[in-house]
């Protein structure tokens, strides 16, 4: 989620869109959610109040639709070699994305006013489920290196990495560096390496059993 306006080709629909979800970003940016106004867009990008509300609906349509773009982007999967360095580049990129000093409060705020309205919720699981499924990648990967077991769900993995970080941003609020960033990417390994991620049985939910 970059504050870098996106350069779409394409015809009048899209450069309308590119151009108001662009606005939409550097308002959440500058105001935060409680502060986005159709308006405010409509004057930042060019664009009549008239057309976004037809469009879009209101802010709440112009965050989700932020969030699906965003989704919807290019994102390059770590292929380090091996699923430790693979979880732990993951994780910097969280960290990084979301401390940084300059850019670091447009993901923050983008993700705060998408857990405000049932449309940006939406939006938000959608595009978690796209990243979480492409990052995957890495756990299929170490699945056929021999560093975790076979049938370990990836996307389980990677959100069991990045999970600590979000709840130091989003909820208890407490001050996310790089060493707790390290330590979730190397709790998850350990899970994925013991097998935690492997579907078990019916009858096996307690772990007692093996998951073979």
């Amino acid at each position: 989620m970059s504050e870098t306006p996106i350069k779409r080709p394409g015809g009048r629909s899209a450069r309308v869109r590119a151009a108001v979800l662009d606005a939409t970003l550097a308002e959440l940016t500058g105001r935060g959610y409680d502060g986005l106004t159709v308006e405010a867009v409509a004057v930042r990008s060019g664009v009549h109040k008239a057309t976004l509300y037809r469009r879009w609906g209101g802010v709440d349509g112009l965050v989700a639709d932020v969030l699906s773009r965003s989704a919807g982007q290019p994102w390059q999967v770590p292929d380090t070699g091996s699923l430790r360095d693979d979880l732990r580049a993951i994780t910097h990129e969280v960290y990084a994305g979301f401390t940084d000093p300059g850019h670091g409060v447009t993901p923050r705020n983008v993700i705060l006013a998408a857990l405000r309205s049932p449309q940006g919720r939406q939006a938000l699981t959608a595009f978690f489920e796209a990243r979480h499924g492409q990052a995957a990648a890495v756990v299929t990967r170490s699945v056929a290196r021999g560093e975790t077991p076979d049938g370990t769900d990836g996307a389980d993995v990677v959100r069991t990495a990045c999970a600590p970080l979000y709840y130091r941003l989003f909820v208890t609020g407490e001050p996310l560096d790089e060493p707790a960033a390290h330590r979730a990417a190397e709790a998850a390994l350990a899970a994925a390496r013991a097998g935690v991620f492997v579907p078990r049985r019916p009858g096996r939910e307690d772990g007692s059993g093996d998951a073979r």
